[in-house]
């Protein structure tokens, strides 16, 4: 099933993102963590994709395995940075030949050892690139892609980060999913921008569960995420005690996903970080929210 059509639904609901095994050695523990997550009857699950595709064959073993034992529709990651045309068009093949209609195209990260590179002769530069050979590629995929609610790391400006981000999407992007944030008023006020922009597909805000103290420093680091005073005060508190900051930390992703709901905003997908006891006690957290329309 297509995501573009789970969103029109227009009901609550709750997604999980989880991620491949890095080696073949714990292929078979990422996918029995997985498939607990599966087992919870998600919305939707996504599947990423390694810096540089190290992780590609996984990504797609593992989206395949949810979609066919779970019924679970999945949403394959796709990242373009420093791939050739033809690899990228392999890929493209295999996710179509493995059925699955919702791909998730990213520029990705740039791998540390290609840092220097000469871009030029790169064939891909921006997930806008990506998202125009998807396009032609098959005119049936479903489309996702990543927006930061306040500033993608690279950018100077949040009006040059909404300018591409119109370009992704009359490029033939179907949704968008956000970049982690802790605060949900930055969220209101860039649905606000983006529409005055022209952008009016549906958003997803992507909410992290931070469940150790040790994940706050690595949050800031890939999304430069504002930590309000109250998440902070959180921390200081209970990021000490791992039983109590897990518990602690739950309750708040929960409470901005209720605040979400609260305001109209029906589909939440949840980085769940391959925990299945952490999806479950989100989900078990809003299971009447969730029954309502």
């Amino acid at each position: 099933m297509k995501i573009i059509d789970l969103l029109k639904q227009n009901t609550p609901s709750l997604s999980f993102e989880v991620f491949p095994p890095k080696t073949e050695t714990t292929f078979e523990s990422v996918k029995i963590a997985t498939e607990e997550i599966a087992k919870l009857k998600p919305s939707f699950m996504s599947v990423t994709y390694g810096a540089g595709g190290g992780t590609s064959k996984y990504t797609l073993n593992i989206a395949k395995n949810i979609k066919e034992l779970y019924g679970v529709p999945t949403l394959a990651h796709l990242t373009c940075v420093s791939s050739t045309k033809e690899t990228v068009r392999q890929k493209i093949a295999d996710i179509r030949e493995a059925g699955i209609q919702n791909v998730m195209a990213l520029r990705g990260d740039i791998p540390d050892h290609m840092a220097d590179d000469d871009r030029t002769k790169w064939d891909y530069h921006y997930a806008v690139d990506l998202i125009r050979e998807l396009k032609e590629a098959d005119a049936n995929f479903c489309i996702g892609g990543a927006c930061y609610p306040e500033i993608h790391p690279e950018s100077t400006t949040q009006s040059d980060d909404i300018k591409r981000l119109k370009e992704k999407v009359d490029a033939g992007c179907d949704f968008l999913t956000t970049q982690m944030f802790f605060d949900n008023n930055l969220l209101y006020n860039f649905l606000y921008k983006i529409r005055e922009a022209g952008i009016t597909v549906p958003v997803i805000p992507g909410i992290m569960p931070i469940t150790n103290a040790n994940q706050v420093e690595r949050a800031i680091k890939l999304s430069g995420s504002f930590m309000p005073q109250r998440f902070k005060s959180l921390v200081d508190k209970f990021g000490s005690n791992p039983a109590a900051m897990k518990q602690a930390g739950i309750a708040y992703a929960t409470d901005q996903i209720i605040d979400l709901y609260a305001n109209n905003i029906t589909n939440v997908h949840v980085y769940s970080m391959n925990k299945p006891d952490v999806a479950q006690k989100i989900q078990d957290n809003l299971s009447d929210i969730l029954l309502s329309d």
